[in-house]
């Protein structure tokens, strides 16, 4: 029902176009269009592309003082937060509560547009159509240009709420508090000029499933959302994991082998990735996983070993399990510290 209104919805826009000039009709650049570049997991056809995760991104250039990126907001009751920076200034705070934003820029250009996603909620459903919270970009009005070919190294960060940046800015488990784009993952891809791919389901574990309908780590691996596949990690350079600290419940042996057949799924999808096993920063259930990466003898599966990185006296931690901004910058520091010359050295060889 939800495909069908999309699809109503544009065709719609399409015959209102016919009575203005032709080169608005034009104008309507679709979801899929190359001229848009994405960063995550978007699920993309002609009609919508739509991300649950923060940190997901779209970049796209164009000409002219404006632009209007289109949403479809029917069912959605939690809107998500973006932000818009505008040739490389600051970042505009948006709800996606709306079906049109409206994107300004000074002179003619050409402009470069960055959107990028703050926070998805992790309390309302963003597993199951009708989504109630998430990105559903329907298009792009205005003057887009062809996107530049770049090849960067692929970076993909798989964990829970800290991984999705949940109470970065503030102690409340809420929007406003959470910002994707101020986790470690969003600051080591761009540090390092990355391609990021950044999924945080608040409440997952490997054994335990997230807020929002969304299932274990294992059973979402591999989809943007239900019945959306998600593009393949067979290209990543690396894979980073924060997993355990929702599985307190299990014991070490269930934990182990949920653990081990998580890392076994992500190295069948990535044969060539390395992948970095991290320590949860509450160090929950870490002797296990030294035990699994230990146990795979994979010289590309690492443990990381976080102790020390952060400090709570140091104001690291919003809470007792969530890093601040300053404990993200912290932690990304040290990943970039592991990362830096064996990415680009990985992806040129």
């Amino acid at each position: 029902m939800r495909r069908a209104a999309l699809i109503a919805a544009v065709a719609a826009g399409l015959v209102m176009g016919t009575v203005q000039p032709v080169a608005a009709a034009e104008d309507l650049v679709r979801p899929d269009d190359r001229r848009l570049a994405y960063e995550g997991h978007w699920g993309r056809t002609a009609e919508a592309a739509v991300t649950v995760n923060s940190g997901s991104r779209v970049a796209f250039r164009f000409t002219g003082d404006s632009v209007h990126a289109l949403f479809d907001v029917s069912s959605v009751t939690v809107p998500a937060q973006i932000y818009v920076s505008v040739d490389g200034g600051p970042k505009r705070l948006y709800a996606v509560d709306r079906d049109d934003i409206e994107i300004t820029a000074v002179g003619r250009g050409p402009h470069r547009v960055e959107l990028s996603v703050k926070d998805v909620s992790s309390r309302a459903n963003r597993w199951t159509p009708p989504l109630e919270t998430g990105v559903v970009l329907t298009g792009v009005r205005g003057r887009l240009l062809p996107q530049r070919p770049v090849h960067k190294p692929r970076l993909a960060f798989y964990g829970d709420s800290v991984t999705q940046g949940v109470m970065a800015l503030c102690e409340v488990n809420s929007s406003d508090c959470a910002d994707g784009t101020a986790a470690y993952p969003t600051l080591v891809a761009d540090a390092l000029h990355a391609s990021l791919t950044q999924v945080g389901f608040g409440r997952q574990g490997v054994l335990r499933t997230g807020n929002g309908g969304v299932p274990t780590a294992s059973d979402a691996y591999g989809w943007n959302y239900a019945g959306s596949r998600a593009d393949a990690d067979r290209h990543a350079d690396v894979i980073v994991v924060n997993q355990g600290t929702n599985d307190t419940a299990w014991g070490s042996a269930e934990f182990r082998a949920a653990y081990r057949a998580y890392l076994d799924k992500l190295r069948a999808a990535a044969p060539h990735a390395r992948i970095l096993a991290l320590r949860p920063f509450t160090g929950a259930h870490a002797d296990d996983i030294a035990a699994v990466v230990a146990e795979l003898a994979d010289r590309r599966v690492e443990f990381v070993e976080t102790s020390g990185w952060l400090s709570p006296a140091e104001g690291d931690f919003h809470g007792d399990v969530h890093p601040s901004a300053q404990g993200h910058h912290k932690v990304a520091d040290r990943l970039i510290a592991l990362l830096e010359g064996a990415v680009s050295h990985d992806h040129h060889a």
